[in-house]
């Protein structure tokens, strides 16, 4: 995938839910039951968020301006603990609407009742990597019925939704869970053959507070116990030290970089480049709507490369092709699922979306993906589509009513609050 593969006036064609042809000179024999009109428009794969809690769209707004601690321990533990399946479900419908507006065409997810996230990927049409959230914090009884129900959640939803739902377990963190139940759930994932999808690094605070407690880095110390010898996924990734990132490197983890929330409540900017320079895959993720307010990876690529741009003083630092790749294919690599998206090619699921090129912000257009990078919004989304299903055309999504997943999503918050 590079600059070269950029074509002009092509044609691409699926079949049932693959890509099976790219080209300029479709086969004369070739046909279509339906077509679409894409000029004007630009044709990429959808983008992959990998990091984030998409029921918490219930929450956005609730919590302004706020540190990490305050932001956790005083408004979303204590609303966390009085959500019930429904809400998580009218949370998660209204996540994917979000998401199939703005382009997003497969999400990583952990949270809680994730078996309704599940459900409503089903309904909705997209693609997920979900993980059934496991917190013990000082409460072992606990840590064991949630690691067995992370456990349950991968054994019943693998595959669900014709196969666009996969799986992980998701000990929610080396500070809320213990070395033995993360231990156990390395294990788990080994014997399962799923990969770990793990919040690393998150502060200075936090990264403090265990080095004391452990005596080495987060990192290190879950190397010691052999937690990166499953495929690993690790979420913002703030403070590490190089020998850190040598570690990540080693065990081929994926790393999840996390701009707009990380800024948002003011925890610093992980070192997406000397990550990406010691040969670490690192994709994009948005976090939660509560800590970012939106799910937005348009929002997310622009900012996120400007942030490495800033944070090196150096403005060749994630050229827009790189970002863009990032969104896409790296996404997919750090989920898992590269084999299978993340890039247009033959023999790869048709998930696809169409961006409109003829608004005024993208004129004129000298180099498309600067343009989609710096220039355009997620409402220049055309179309949508996942697994060869066309989700949105012209605007218009097909597979969720948006008046009543609004509707549904305000009625659950109330009810909530």
């Amino acid at each position: 995938m590079n600059r070269k593969q950029v074509l002009n006036n092509a044609t691409l064609a699926i079949q049932n839910e693959k890509i099976i042809f790219i080209g300029k000179n479709p086969p004369a024999n070739m046909s279509a039951e339906t077509k679409i009109n894409a000029r004007g428009k630009v044709a990429l794969p959808g983008l992959v968020n990998c990091h984030t809690h998409v029921p918490m769209t219930l929450f956005r707004g609730l919590a302004e301006d706020q540190p990490l601690n305050d932001w956790l321990k005083q408004t979303m533990w204590p609303l966390e603990a009085k959500l019930r399946s429904q809400h998580v479900y009218a949370g998660a419908l209204l996540g994917c609407l979000e998401m199939i507006k703005g382009g997003t065409t497969c999400f990583a997810d952990m949270y809680f009742h994730e078996d309704k996230v599940a459900a409503a990927v089903e309904k909705s049409g997209l693609r997920g990597v979900l993980a059934e959230g496991i917190i013990e914090g000082n409460d072992e009884r606990r840590g064991m019925r949630l690691f067995q129900k992370s456990v349950d959640f991968v054994r019943d939803f693998n595959g669900h939704a014709d196969g666009r739902v996969s799986v992980m377990l998701a000990p929610h963190s080396a500070y809320n869970c213990s070395a033995e139940l993360l231990s156990r759930i390395g294990e788990e994932a080994s014997k399962l053959k799923v990969g770990v999808h793990i919040h690393l690094s998150e502060s200075d605070v936090m990264f403090r507070e265990l080095k004391k407690k452990l005596g080495v880095s987060e990192v290190q110390f879950l190397d010691g116990i052999g937690f990166f010898n499953n495929h690993v996924l690790a979420a913002h990734c703030i403070r590490l030290s190089k020998s850190d990132m040598q570690i990540l490197a080693r065990h081929a983890a994926g790393v999840a970089y996390v701009p707009v929330s990380n800024m948002k409540l003011g925890l610093g900017i992980a070192k997406a480049k000397s990550l990406i320079d010691l040969g670490v895959n690192v994709g994009f993720g948005t976090d939660g709507p509560a800590s970012n307010n939106s799910l937005d990876m348009f929002e997310t690529m622009k900012t996120g490369a400007l942030l490495q741009k800033l944070l090196y003083e150096n403005p060749t630092v994630l050229s827009a092709f790189e970002t863009l790749q990032m969104a896409t294919l790296n996404g997919a690599k750090a989920l898992g699922i590269d084999k299978h998206v993340g890039s247009l090619e033959v023999g790869k699921k048709a998930d696809i979306i169409l961006v409109d090129l003829s608004k005024p912000h993208l004129k004129p257009l000298h180099d498309v993906c600067a343009s989609l990078v710096y220039s355009a919004h997620a409402s220049d989304v055309d179309t949508t589509i996942v697994n060869g299903q066309v989700l949105m055309e012209n605007r218009h999504v097909m597979t969720l009513d948006e008046e009543a997943v609004m509707e549904d999503a305000d009625r659950a918050l109330s009810g909530l609050l």
